[in-house]
Formats: structure tokens, C-alpha cells, sequence
């Protein structure tokens, strides 16, 4: 059993898909940049809820394979692209791990903006916190990161200044993520994605993963169906490959 635990902490860096767009976005993405017809408010609030048949974050379940259900804030300072926000959801893979939380709180703040017509960047920083989690080695993480994106495409660098979600000896490890958003018709989005995540000194814990799917607003509320895979074996106790190809069902509403 202390093998399994040792195993289960080392997947913990192959871990957390999504953002509330499914199996892997974060929350601060659900923020949408007003048209720019609009009036825009130098204040925006805004609140979101998630229902997803399996968290993905960079492929790997958080939730076992099963359901989680997840809510945030974001505030937005229009006239300097500032912004904080927070994000919380139903997770298992640390109880897997040995440790003793069902939850991940994330808190995130930066700037974005636009350098030119088409061309945005949003820089800022990322701590995920698992309260009193109780890995051997802890499984709170901190991430700088940095975005480009040029029409509906984005390439996107995240960097850990701590060790990586309960990997020893993990500090400086980094994913990047390349992806577009594309908009078909009706509203309907095309969602790609590939990432990679290097887990510093911990190389046979590198690996790649994907994403292919659909995500449409529907007003009542935003429903994403998306196909996810991570080339890497990872193993809950009971067995389930936490990394395996499949279609994640997302509903989520922002307000």
C-alpha cells in the first residue's frame, strides 16, 4: 500500500481538463472579450457553474473517471486587461494518492489585452491549492504563464516555481499548450488542443496529450462534448486507467 501511495503522488504530476469548456479549460478562460460595438463597463463580475462527466486537466482525470461538479468568479478591470479570479471543483485523485482532501481551489490573477488587431497576450499567475492535503510531499502548486493568440489560435506556456502537484524534486517543470477555438457556424466552436507537460527530473513522467471537440452556447447555458487522451498510463488503486482515450460531456453557465 505505501508503493501504491508513492505511485499515485507521482500521477498527481501527471494531473489536473478543465476548464469549465471541458476536460481541460480553466475557468479564468470563461470570460468572454465583449464586442467591441458595446458599451463596456470598466467593472465586470462574473460567476460560473460546471457539471462534467470526468474532469480532465492535460488528459489525466482528476475525478476518477467520474462526475465532478465545479463554480468560480472572475472580476475584470476593462480599461488595464487586470484581472483575479477563483475557481473550485470535486476532485478524488488525492484521496488516491493517500492524501485526505476531495477538493482543488484555484486563485489566479493577470493581464490581458490586445498588441494588435487579431494578435492577444495574458500573462499572470496560477496557485492550485488542495487544502490540508496530507501527500508527502505537498501537492500545492504555483504556475507563471504566458499566452499568444492570433485569431481564433493561442499557443500558451505554464511554468511551476514550486514542486508539481505532490512530485518531488519536480520545481521548474512546464506544459505547453497549443490549441484554437474555431467557429464553424450557428456558434458551434471547433475545439483543438495538444499539450505537453515536462516534468522536471522526472522524465518518464513527461508526456503528450490531446483534445478534439465541439462546445456551442445555448444561452440557458453552454454544452461542450470533447474527446481526450494522454499518451501515459496512469492507474487509480481500483485499477482505472486515469489517461485513457475518451468523450468528456460538459454543462456549464456563466452570469
Amino acid at each position: 500500500m505505501k508503493n501504491l501511495s508513492k505511485n499515485m503522488t507521482l500521477v498527481a504530476a501527471l494531473t489536473l481538463a478543465m476548464t469549465a469548456v471541458c476536460g481541460s479549460a480553466m475557468a479564468q478562460d470563461a470570460v468572454a472579450a465583449p464586442a467591441a460595438a458595446e458599451a463596456v463597463p470598466d467593472n465586470v463580475v462574473s460567476y460560473n457553474v460546471a457539471l462534467t462527466t470526468d474532469y480532465r486537466y492535460r488528459g489525466v482525470s482528476q475525478s476518477r473517471l467520474d462526475p465532478a461538479i465545479s463554480g468560480g468568479a472572475d472580476y475584470t478591470h476593462n480599461p488595464t486587461g487586470l484581472y483575479v479570479g477563483t475557481w473550485l471543483s470535486s476532485i478524488k485523485w488525492i484521496k488516491d494518492g493517500g492524501g485526505d482532501t476531495n477538493l482543488e481551489w484555484d486563485i489566479y490573477g493577470g493581464k490581458r489585452g490586445e498588441i494588435s488587431k487579431d494578435f492577444t497576450y495574458d500573462v499572470g499567475g496560477l496557485y492550485y491549492f488542495y487544502p490540508s492535503n496530507g501527500l508527502s510531499t505537498n501537492a500545492n502548486t504555483f504556475e507563471l504563464y504566458g499566452q499568444l493568440g492570433y485569431g481564433p489560435a493561442y499557443i500558451k506556456y505554464s511554468h511551476s516555481t514550486t514542486n508539481l502537484f505532490g512530485v518531488a524534486d519536480s520545481k521548474n517543470s512546464g506544459y505547453l499548450d497549443v490549441g484554437a477555438n474555431i467557429d464553424m457556424y450557428e456558434g458551434y466552436l471547433l475545439n483543438l488542443h495538444v499539450g505537453r507537460q515536462k516534468v522536471a527530473h522526472n522524465d518518464s513522467l513527461s508526456y503528450t496529450d490531446y483534445k478534439l471537440g465541439v462546445t456551442k452556447d445555448f444561452g440557458m447555458a453552454t454544452v461542450a462534448l470533447a474527446y481526450v487522451k494522454a499518451n501515459i498510463t496512469s492507474l487509480a488503486p481500483n485499477g482505472k486507467n486515469l489517461a485513457k482515450s475518451g468523450l468528456v460531456l460538459t454543462v456549464s453557465k456563466t452570469f
